[in-house]
This record gives structure tokens, C-alpha cells and sequence, in this order.
């Protein structure tokens, strides 16, 4: 009987969890931000349309170049002619308007304003044209073999084409290295001109998802819906990448199930020693003693491995001077039951040079003296 029901229980817990990951969209990915482990994968190399998914790139070298000084948030920008003839989504800039880099980034993230993303393209490199080259560019460096981008907003264009795991890679590059963007991301209504444009985010996971982050919509008649949602729960970020759905709603139905599926299912677990790590002796050092350090360490685990781990910590009993920052000195191996996660090295927190000879006598005359 007992067979039976554990039986019963593991069909179930199969059949909820297929149900969680059967998303209609025909190219999908999900993502978790720290390590970078894909959960979930559905035609995620399928070359398609990315509409306005593609401002996820424009943002980035925003952010990138606010990083290297060449910008600021309160950087004012002349909107050219050019930046105001987009159409599409936009805020209906003026030839000739100014407004500061924070409140078009503002504008890009919630309403996806593509009179302000080329106008922060402009104000980068000069032109549209001379920041996609900048847009391939950083694509390349990061690895996006899919992608092509033609523009700097995802109106359509011939040959502009990603895919769902080259949007779940330069989402990550965005939410790890400049978590500032969620000041924009997280917001659901907003104004802009003092009140007199009103905002409210195409992304309605912000108001209706728990831990809703971000991060971009798109949508054409060529690329159907597309989303690169973003979450946080207990400290694990996720990014669901949604292509080519067949309605708005849809599409959100999809990263919500993507998204309850990695929270269910997984969590991040920041690694440490179970104790405080002892000083280990040193030979013919300057000092007598090197402090060993572990570098912090996260893993992404099935939840039920996760209050399981164990930890052993093997250390050398001394060393021989010179010892450098960096060296090894032991390994922490982390196990769940027998199976071994990960050995992170132990190493050295400090440098620690050769005794020199004089430095040897002078020791030797003190301890000397102060015996006698």
C-alpha cells in the first residue's frame, strides 16, 4: 500500500509539474540571473522577430555608458528629427525637446518609447546606425549567435532577428551588473513634462506578479508577442523569455508559468563553511600565522537537495613561506547525501613574504632578550 500511494504522489507531482512547463509559446526560455542555468528551454535557438524585446540591448549600453562617465542620469538630450519619427510605441517627442537621460530611459522601460530609445542611441554614438553597430557588437561579446539587430527600438526591419536564449543572455547582462535599472522597471504608473504625460508599463507582471522585476514587452504583427519577464523570490532572480505568442494575455500566462515552476522548483543557496576558518601556520613567513578565505559562493538546487547539504572542509596543517594572496590552501566540498555539488578551493586571504635573514636575526636576538 505504501508503494502504491508513493507511487500515486510522484505521478502527481510529474503531472504538475509538466502541466507548470506546458507553455503554448513556440520558443521560450527560462533563466536563473546568478549562475546563469537555463531551467527551461522550447525552441530557444528559433531565429524570430524580437520587437520591442530588443530595447533590452538599448537600455544596456544606456546603463553601460552611464557606468563609464559618458553619460549621467541628468545628461539632457536634444531629440533629432530622426529619433521623432519613429512612430509606434513613443511619447510623441518634439524636434528640438529636451529631456534628461532618466527621464527617457523612464519612458523606454515603461512605455517603450522608441523616440527615446533612438534618441539615447543618438546621444551614445552619434547616430542610429553607428549604435546597432555597437548593439552587434556587444551581442558578439556576449555570445548572441543568433542575433541581428537592424535598429535601436525593434520596429520591424528585414533581417532583425534573435532568439529566446540570446534575450535571456543580455537580460542576465542588464539585471547582474545594474540592478539600478528596477528604479524604472518596477515602476507601473509614472508622468512625465510635469505631469502632463501619463505612463503606465506594457508590463503587467509589475502590478499583478509577486516579485514582478521587470523587464521588457514587444510586439508587432510580424513577432507577435514577446516578453522578457524577470522576478525575485527569497533571493533567486529568474528571467522568462517568451517568443511569437499568440496574444497579450497569452504571453503573460506563459512567463507566470515559467516563473511559478523555477520558484517551486529550485533555490539559491549561498555556500560557506559550517565554521569559523582557523589561521594555518606558516614556515619562514613574516607573520606566523595566513587567515584562509572562501569566496562566496551560490548554487542553484532542486529544493529538496537544498536542506540536505552538507559540508567537509579539508585545509593544509601549515605552509612554507612565500605564501601569496590567492594560493591554495584546502577545499570545501559541498554533498547532498553522497553526491558531490561543488568543491570550492580555499585560499589564501593575505600575503605572507620570506623571512630574510637579517629579519630572521633580529627575531632571534629579540626572543633572546626578552627570555633573559
Amino acid at each position: 500500500m505504501k508503494k502504491v500511494l508513493a507511487f500515486l504522489c510522484a505521478a502527481v507531482l510529474l503531472s504538475t509539474s509538466a502541466r507548470a512547463l506546458d507553455v503554448d509559446a513556440p520558443s521560450a526560455l527560462l533563466m536563473e540571473k546568478e549562475t546563469g542555468t537555463v531551467l527551461f528551454s522550447k525552441g530557444e535557438h528559433e531565429k524570430l522577430e524580437p520587437a520591442s524585446v530588443t530595447k533590452v540591448m538599448t537600455i544596456l549600453l544606456t546603463m553601460e555608458a552611464i557606468d563609464a562617465g559618458q553619460l549621467s542620469y541628468d545628461t539632457v538630450i536634444t531629440a533629432s528629427a530622426h529619433a521623432c519619427s519613429m512612430g509606434g510605441s513613443q511619447i510623441w517627442l518634439k524636434e528640438g525637446e529636451q529631456l534628461t537621460v532618466d527621464e527617457m530611459l523612464k519612458a523606454v522601460c515603461v512605455v517603450s518609447a522608441n523616440d527615446c530609445a533612438v534618441a539615447l542611441g543618438e546621444q551614445i554614438a552619434g547616430s542610429e546606425e553607428s549604435f546597432v553597430e555597437r548593439m552587434n557588437q556587444r551581442a558578439r561579446e556576449m555570445g548572441m549567435n543568433d542575433t541581428t539587430f537592424q535598429n535601436a527600438t525593434g520596429l520591424p526591419a528585414a533581417g532583425h532577428v534573435t532568439s529566446a536564449y540570446d534575450i535571456a543572455l543580455m537580460s542576465r547582462e542588464l539585471i547582474l551588473h545594474h540592478p539600478d535599472i528596477r528604479k524604472y522597471t518596477t515602476i507601473w504608473m509614472d508622468t512625465l513634462r510635469n505631469g502632463a504625460s501619463q505612463l503606465v508599463n506594457t508590463n503587467k507582471l509589475i502590478r499583478f506578479y509577486e516579485g514582478a522585476t521587470g523587464l521588457k514587452t514587444g510586439s508587432t504583427d510580424a513577432a507577435k508577442y514577446c516578453l522578457s519577464a524577470t522576478a525575485e523570490r527569497d533571493g533567486m532572480e529568474l528571467i522568462a523569455v517568451i517568443m511569437k505568442d499568440a496574444t497579450s494575455a497569452q504571453r503573460f500566462e506563459d512567463a507566470k508559468a515559467l516563473l511559478n515552476y523555477g520558484f517551486s522548483t529550485y533555490s539559491l543557496v549561498n555556500v560557506t563553511a559550517d565554521q569559523v576558518l582557523a589561521p594555518i601556520s606558516v614556515s619562514l613567513g613574516t607573520q606566523a600565522t595566513v587567515q584562509p578565505v572562501i569566496e562566496q559562493k551560490s548554487l542553484l538546487l532542486e529544493k529538496a537537495k537544498a536542506g540536505t547539504l552538507t559540508r567537509d572542509v579539508t585545509m593544509a596543517d601549515h605552509v612554507q613561506a612565500p605564501v601569496s594572496a590567492g594560493d591554495p590552501l584546502g577545499t570545501l566540498t559541498v554533498s547532498s547525501g553522497e553526491e558531490v555539488l561543488t568543491e570550492i578551493p580555499i585560499l589564501a586571504g593575505e600575503e605572507v613574504p620570506r623571512i630574510t635573514w637579517s629579519q630572521m636575526l633580529r627575531r632571534l636576538l629579540r626572543s633572546a632578550f626578552l627570555a633573559g
